[in-house]
């Protein structure tokens, strides 16, 4: 059932997203953007030592499979991995990063 009352067609993008949605698709298509997303800031050689975990309340959990990556990521590099993210993704929707070491 659709919820667009506006005259003339229903904008195909309103559809799409209904459709995904639907489909349950919408979280795995979130999903590929924001690692697509991450994985550009942070630049390939460093994506295949990091991992995204959640994304809570615009708070994205990045783990990471060594110490030295980790506090290098977070103290030094934090700012500006989370300015490339915001442009990309939207300040909205990736406000802050933390970082947790993780084993994989």
């Amino acid at each position: 059932m659709s919820t667009y009352l506006g005259q003339g067609p229903e904008p195909l993008a309103d559809i799409v997203a209904r459709l995904l949605a639907g489909r349950g698709l919408a979280a795995e298509q979130t999903r590929l953007t924001l690692e697509v997303a991450w994985r550009e800031a942070v630049g390939e050689q460093r994506s295949l030592q990091t991992r995204l975990g959640t994304l809570r309340r615009g708070v994205l959990e990045i783990l990471v499979r060594d110490a030295v990556l980790m506090h290098q990521l977070a103290g030094f590099e934090r700012r500006k991995l989370l300015e490339r993210l915001q442009t990309r993704l939207g300040a909205e929707r990736v406000r802050d990063l933390r970082f947790r070491l993780a084993a994989w």
